[in-house]
């Protein structure tokens, strides 16, 4: 059997009145997807326990048939696995954004989706200032044990390697939010808090002094783009344990994306992953080479893993015709293609399903079910004809918890 996953990651909302009361499900032109959920069936699956915040980290372990519960240890550490960054026993990782802050609102969280290259040189430059033999930690036990350590854009980790005698400060009970959630809203009640947060709010702090001044950020203002104002520091953890896939459902998997934390999932799970040039996590990505690597994975592994960023990131920006756009083109570049090329193997299933909501009206992810379609071998047509929201909750087919649904795709049908 030939399994196809494609992730449209938050590409589930609600009905807008810019589109009469529609959904972007609704009013994308999606002949692909629609024809799945013809020749298959639609449902739903909530990837969003209420005890956990609505992330992409908590949901793609969910769809993918991981407990939270048991697995999830803070989403940096999931990051640092995608760049083969090894935790020991005491040490930790925690996520670092760079953000736009001002007048104590969060104005954007990618600081104008900032360069890797420039991103680079920031927390390089913020490593020697804080970090450094002559910097503020040098006489604390915190010497030498924080690092920065830079991934694509905005996304970046800042790691505290620990012993025996120096665990790390930040536990469990250390909370902080996401930056994301916070688009045009003030920060003043977010900062970190609990164990080990006064470290993290001063390491924040200090960073906009350093940023304030540095001639990366001095030349993006006379360029008219935001600057990178501060460094926001969340989600931290230890060492995750996960079982790979193939320990679980006895297939080999390959993931294909291009954010860091599904790449860290895909490594925890025992799977490599396929580099698409062009692929940026952004609105811009490379949909068709994405199709194309995916086709072509097809031949070496049981299950490929497809997952877009682009409609989550337009309903981060409020942007309801980006995110109609990026469906639209997942729909003709990676869907269509796909399941010509999966229905050439005598077996075979692709599943479809966003890994949790985010509302273009909020600008944020939220808790609640995502719609589902899913055909192929074995699994019985039902009378939907279109895959959205509506169609979704109307058939009564629901998986809650969300880690039960790769059970029923990979076993049951």
């Amino acid at each position: 059997m030939k399994y196809v996953l494609i992730i449209p990651d938050g590409c589930a909302d609600e009905p807008l009145e810019s589109l009469n009361g529609r959904t972007p499900l609704q009013a994308a032109n999606l002949p692909a997807m629609d024809q799945i959920a013809s020749r298959g069936r639609v449902g739903v699956t909530d990837n969003t326990p209420i005890d956990f915040p609505a992330g992409s980290e908590i949901a793609n372990l969910c769809l993918l048939g991981y407990d939270p519960n048991v697995c999830f240890t803070g989403r940096a550490p999931l990051e640092a696995a995608a760049q083969g960054i090894e935790l020991g026993p005491h040490d930790c990782a925690v996520r670092c954004n760079l953000v736009t802050i001002r007048d104590q609102t969060m104005i954007d969280f990618t600081a104008d989706h900032i360069s890797t290259e420039e991103a680079t040189t920031l927390l390089d430059d913020l490593s020697k200032e804080l970090f450094g033999e002559n910097g503020p930690l040098s006489d604390s036990d915190l010497a030498g044990r924080l690092e920065f350590v830079p991934g694509v854009s905005y996304r970046n980790l800042m790691l505290y390697r620990g012993d025996a005698e120096h665990p790390s400060p930040f536990t469990t009970a250390t909370r902080s939010s996401a930056p994301h959630d916070l688009t045009d809203l003030s920060v003043m009640d977010d900062f970190p808090r609990g164990p080990g947060s006064q470290i993290l709010v001063d390491l924040m702090n200090a960073s906009a002094d350093i940023l304030a001044k540095h001639p990366i950020n001095v030349a993006r203002k006379a360029a008219g783009k935001d600057v990178a104002t501060h460094v926001w520091l969340w989600s931290s953890g230890g060492a995750p344990k996960l079982s790979t896939f193939e320990e679980r459902y006895g297939i080999r998997g390959v993931m294909i994306t291009a954010v860091d934390l599904l790449r860290g999932i895909g490594a925890l799970a025992g799977w490599p992953r396929v580099e698409v040039e062009g692929a940026t996590g952004y609105l811009d990505t490379n949909y068709a080479g994405k199709g194309k690597a995916a086709i072509q994975a097809l031949a070496d592994y049981d299950f490929v893993c497809v997952h877009i960023e682009a409609p989550d990131e337009a309903s981060h920006e409020g942007n309801v015709e980006a995110k109609i756009e990026a469906l639209q083109q997942i729909d003709q570049h990676i869907v269509a293609p796909l399941w010509e090329a999966l229905s050439k193997y005598d077996e075979h299933r692709m599943l479809i399903l966003p890994d949790h909501p985010t509302f273009c009206r909020t600008k944020k992810h939220t808790h609640g079910p995502v719609p589902l379609t899913m055909a192929g071998t074995g699994i019985e047509s039902d009378s939907a004809t279109t895959f959205d929201e509506v169609s979704a909750n109307a058939s009564g087919w629901v998986f809650d918890p969300g880690w039960t649904m790769m059970d029923a795709y990979i076993q049951k049908g």
